[in-house]
């Protein structure tokens, strides 16, 4: 196991360093500070699964589709950018439609984190001042990469001064073929509902059985076998962009995907109770990407893992809170065979 460094040059955020994480037997990860974004992920015969692009530069200049990074203070969708936390009303930057998307216009994908090294690990550190979005408190957030044993561990951690909301994930769009849509790949799920949304994406606050619907990814099945179905939910979304309620607690698989093609496979582990499941609707062949690229509809999918959306204003959903001298905890692992 090795890590090297290596400046990728300087955004309007600062200097960019790169850190490849190779394990030496096949598996390798290129992380940027800039947004703690995975540029590249290369498995068994070197082929990169992942999205994105050459430069530091082409991250800054296309923040849209948030390849690779981590995305916060608050992950996924706050309704109308607002939310009342012990009494008090907050309101937070709305950027996407009526609603606020990934922590903002500013979120901690557009930060240049503090890198350490310990290891086989990489440790990205942001500190989020108080009132930063809107977001109340001075929020400390780790996010710790590990490359050992064919998977890519990712271990989150944050603290407060005052109380605030905290939901962090990766947002990385996988390709398990190295290119070409992922129609094809084969997605199980182990979730038994999901939370269906309104026409602005936000959840209803309903817990909806998958059984007999499109979003059953209980046995494993094509992505595309049912995209194209005029549900609802699919049209909401544009596809699939809709946040699964995982099945059991702490570190456990949750998500299979496959390949047919390769043979190249990726399974999801989280301690999150819930992922969302996108499947690249958005990509419109706007922007070219590694290699110069252009990525279209379907051309990736992401796995999410994170609390449900718009948890500040459900409180039926689990909480999202995060208080002083309490420790925000979440971890992730990306799990490959080939």
């Amino acid at each position: 196991m090795t890590i090297t460094r290596e400046d990728l040059g300087t955004t309007a955020a600062g200097a960019v360093e790169r850190y490849t994480l190779d394990d030496g037997r096949g598996l390798a990860v290129r992380v940027l500070t800039y947004g703690a974004i995975v540029q590249s992920l290369t498995v068994g015969d070197g082929t990169d699964v992942v999205l994105g692009f050459d430069t530091a530069d082409e991250y800054a200049a296309n923040p849209g589709p948030y390849f690779g990074a981590v995305v916060g203070r608050y992950a996924n969708r706050i309704a109308r950018g607002r939310f009342t936390l012990d009494g008090t009303p907050y309101e937070v930057p709305v950027n996407n439609g009526p609603n606020s998307l990934h922590g903002g216009e500013t979120g901690f994908d557009k930060a240049v984190w503090t890198a350490t090294t310990d290891g086989d690990t990489l440790e990205l550190r942001h500190v989020s001042p108080d009132g930063d979005q809107g977001y109340p408190g001075e929020l400390t957030a780790t996010v710790r990469y590990t490359v050992a044993g064919g998977a890519v561990r990712i271990d989150y951690h944050a603290v407060t001064t005052a109380p605030t909301v905290c939901n962090l994930t990766n947002h990385t769009y996988f390709n398990l073929a190295g290119g070409g849509s992922i129609m094809d790949h084969t997605l199980r799920l182990a979730a038994s509902a999901f939370t269906p949304v309104d026409d602005t994406a936000i959840p209803t606050g309903e817990l909806a059985p998958v059984a007999g619907t499109p979003f059953d990814f209980r046995a494993a099945t094509a992505v595309g076998a049912r995209i194209r179905t005029g549900t609802t939910q699919v049209l909401r979304g544009q596809g699939y962009d809709h946040n699964w309620v995982l099945d059991g607690t702490g570190l456990r698989p949750v998500a299979w995907v496959t390949d047919p093609a390769s043979g190249r496979s990726l399974t999801v582990h989280t301690t999150e109770p819930g992922v969302q499941f996108y499947s690249g609707n958005f990509l419109d062949g706007t922007f070219a990407g590694k290699g110069g690229r252009v990525y279209r509809q379907g051309d990736g999918l992401a796995l999410e893992t994170q609390h449900f959306p718009d948890s500040p204003n459900h409180p039926r959903f689990p909480s999202t809170v995060l208080r002083p001298g309490e420790e925000y905890r979440s971890t992730t692992v990306w799990e490959f065979g080939v």
